[in-house]
């Protein structure tokens, strides 16, 4: 009930405006040889270079960072293995640099490190070497090493690590065993029948682990419970008609019909109560929590699955394993990782990671490679997470502070590419609606503003030329990598629980339906020729997305129940809204809603699922978002079949991660922030949907074997042609599912102050993969 009634709160996932690639030096001609020029020291500026930015939540680790502006304080202060150009290729030779051609100009990429990937079929290991410079110093003046690349693999790996990388889901030779601690962990399994057979009939110890799961998942409800005091909620008639939380807590998970909380005094007592209801009864606990009884099977299934390996594993043979056999350190400057076969995404995620200062995040006195000490403690990151709100790395950049909203910067003067002409940086916290004002009155130097039709007017106003580029602005504008999208959460819109059932797909493409046929008109008003609708849930920009070209090519949600065309091409906007929502009715009704031919509208809903939703869309509570005007007009069109949706605009977004993060999130519109690589393991596998243990990416929930298998079939080929088609019939999977409606893909704009900025120092042919920041120590102020 729970995940049913609560109020939303929405996630906008913002797209960085930083690469993880190192910087370039410009080449003037494209055939002409290159002279290199006499360095000639220069005098640094001291002029603080100010920049716009959404709000921060103090996450600055690049371990721990969990939105695009945190990771972007972050990488000012580090420094990447893997350097890539301006079309997201790999510059392998980076220490001595590689030359690459961009519309017909060539440049010279370099960075810290040279990487080679080697795959040898008969063993079928792929071995990643990464060399680094051994002039790379740190912002207080330490030298990187091969010492500092280990410790952070190892931070990485630690069965204790909380971030966001996925560097310990690929098959590194003996990483299973090091998180297991068990040098037969990756020989021995439990077979399926072997897990189906515990759970039909626990022993002793699994029912151990399963009551101390529901245990925990029910005190912390009690938490969850508590905070609906005291506070403007969905909740408030609740909370009037049980004034004492045990009450309330009672009444969402009491189920024994017979039990009567009032008559008991003490909330511990009641808490004990319920706990002793549950027992083990982990399906119970499941419908009444997430909607179906499955809910927390993956939870279970590997806590006990877990649980008979490591009785497997301590009958066995097996010894300690005190280091992850795959990952060596070949010399102070040079290390190798070693992996069972081949997935093309590996070598983003195994050599792009951050060199973090182990004397700085871990302690120098627990770091010796040739007695397997790391830097810390197995299992117990907590010296590394202390030092989460103050970076520190080999970065263009000295992080300083964060204070009244603003990130303080100086320049590091050890920096390998050379201390930045730009002594001091400042990153300020900046509404999108103040941006452009920001930039053309002084207050900041560059921002990165939406770039609807609206704002595009509002800078041309700042030029005496009234365009784009002018004397007070610069404005830059290319193709985002990333899209925006409506999500709808699988596991709280579904119908009798089951989010995979054909009912529930119908229920949610219902919505779909009348969301897409109003895309088309409110991006081209928002965003006017600064964006375009696309109909597959990937950018534009990569390589694996769906073209119209393509025979297979659809409009998003636009066939019936049965499977034809809603739109003809002689339909004008009006006769598309109606067909729109006369195929919605179909939908709704497939979905078992009950439907009055009379009045022509829907009066009770299915088992499971209601006549009223919410979605939530961060408008800054002004409806200043793209897609305000697809919610509005679906909200207009849906209470003419009585269906009603409710639009919350909050005017703080730092709730949304909350809302997602403890998954009571219904329907909700974001962005997506893409990779170069267009795996989709992080964001639609299974094991990542929220409390599954893995990244908690998964917010649709979509839980679907098949797309779990093209996911990883797609991942571990080296053949593109053959993972575009993987992916195709994924992306068709998740559009089947209902759980996205892919809505724009824009321009990502920068703006420039033409007065202050010394425009020719800006990196030239800012592209998808290049963003403003790289050569960011070359840029100068006026």
């Amino acid at each position: 009930m729970k995940k049913l009634l609560v109020l939303l709160l929405i996630l906008t996932l913002a797209v960085s405006i930083v690469g993880c690639a190192p910087k370039e030096e410009k080449v003037e001609e494209a055939v002409a040889p290159v002279e290199t020029p006499e360095v000639v020291e220069e005098p640094v500026n001291l002029t603080p270079l100010v920049v716009g930015y959404a709000a921060f939540s103090e996450k600055f680790s690049p371990f721990f960072s969990s939105t695009a502006y945190d990771a972007d304080v972050s990488s000012l202060t580090q420094e990447s293995l893997l350097t890539t150009d301006r079309t997201g290729g790999i510059i392998y030779n980076a220490i001595d640099g590689e030359k690459g051609i961009y519309n017909g100009v060539e440049y010279f990429y370099s960075g810290m490190a040279d990487v080679k990937v080697d795959y040898d079929e008969a063993s079928d290991i792929t071995t990643y070497n990464m060399k680094i410079r051994d002039d790379v110093r740190f912002s207080d003046g330490e030298y990187a090493d091969a010492d500092d690349i280990i410790f952070s693999y190892y931070v990485l790996s630690d069965p204790t690590y909380t971030g966001s990388s996925t560097l310990y889901s690929y098959d590194i030779i003996g990483m299973t065993n090091y998180r297991m601690n068990n040098s037969m962990a990756e020989e021995l399994v439990i077979s399926p029948d072997e897990l189906a057979a515990e759970l039909e009939n626990p022993g002793e110890e699994s029912i151990s682990i399963i009551e101390s799961f529901v245990a925990d998942i029910l005190i912390s409800e009690v938490d969850w419970v508590k905070s609906l005091y005291g506070a403007d909620t969905w909740a408030n008639d609740y909370v009037e008609m049980h004034p004492e939380a045990k009450d309330l807590f009672a009444f969402f998970y009491n189920i024994d019909d017979d039990y009567d909380s009032y008559a008991v005094e003490d909330e511990a007592t009641v808490i004990e109560d319920i706990l002793a209801q549950y027992g083990s009864d982990w399906k119970t606990l499941s419908a009444n929590y997430g909607g179906t009884e499955s809910y927390f099977q993956p939870d279970i299934e590997a806590a006990v699955g877990e649980s008979l390996l490591q009785a497997k594993l301590a009958s066995s043979e097996g010894v300690e394993v005190p280091n992850i056999e795959g990952i060596k350190k070949l010399s102070q400057t040079e290390v190798e990782v070693k992996v069972r076969g081949f997935e093309a995404p590996a070598v983003y995620t195994i050599a792009g990671i951050d060199i973090a200062p182990m004397h700085y995040y871990g302690d120098e006195s627990l770091y010796d490679y040739d007695k397997d000490m790391f830097g810390f403690q197995r299992e117990d990151l907590s010296i590394v997470e202390s030092k989460t709100t103050k970076p520190m790395g080999a970065g263009p950049y000295e992080f300083i502070k964060y204070q009244d909203k603003i990130v303080y910067f100086e320049a590091n003067e050890y920096y390998y590419k050379g201390e930045p002409k730009t002594k001091y940086l400042q990153l300020k916290e900046t509404t999108d609606g103040e941006m452009i004002a920001g930039v053309g009155i002084g207050e900041i130097d560059i921002a990165n503003p939406s770039g609807s039709v609206a704002k595009f007017e509002e800078l041309k106003t700042y030029n005496t030329n009234l365009e784009v580029v002018g004397d007070v602005i610069t404005a830059n504008s290319v193709d985002n990598l990333g899209y925006g999208y409506i999500g709808i959460n699988a596991t709280n819109v579904n119908v009798d629980g089951n989010p995979d059932s054909e009912e529930s797909k119908n229920l949610r493409k219902g919505f779909a339906t009348v969301y897409s046929v109003y895309r088309d008109v409110a991006i081209d008003s928002y965003y006017g020729d600064a964006a375009m609708v696309i109909n597959y849930p990937i950018s534009n920009t990569s390589w694996a997305a769906p073209q119209k070209a393509d025979e297979d090519y659809e409009v998003a949600y636009s066939k019936d129940i049965d499977g034809n065309q809603i739109f003809t091409s002689s339909m004008v906007a009006d006769e598309k809204y109606d067909a729109a929502l006369e195929a919605a009715k179909g939908y709704f009704k497939a979905a078992g809603y009950t439907y009055d031919e009379t009045s022509g509208m829907f009066t009770a809903a299915p088992e499971g699922a209601f006549l009223e939703y919410e979605i939530i869309v961060p408008g800054s509570g002004e409806g200043d978002h793209p897609a305000f005007a697809i919610l509005a007009d679906t909200r207009e069109a849906l209470t003419k079949i009585g269906i009603t949706l409710n639009i919350n605009d909050p005017s703080d977004t730092n709730v949304l991660w909350n809302s997602l993060d403890s998954n009571v999130h219904l329907m909700w519109t974001a962005a997506w922030g893409s990779t170069i690589d267009p795996d989709m393991y992080q964001v639609y596998h299974s094991s990542n949907g929220k409390g599954k243990g893995g990244t908690d990416s998964n917010s649709y929930n979509i839980a679907d074997p098949e797309l779990d298998r093209l996911i990883i079939e797609a991942r571990q080929s080296t053949d593109q042609a053959f993972r575009k088609v993987a992916y195709k019939q994924a992306l068709d999977i998740i559009l089947d599912w209902a759980v996205e409606v892919p809505t724009y893909q824009r321009q990502n704009l920068v703006i420039f102050s033409t007065e202050r900025v010394d425009m020719d120092t800006v990196t030239p042919n800012i592209t998808t993969y290049w963003g403003w920041m790289n050569d960011i120590e070359l840029l100068e102020m006026n």
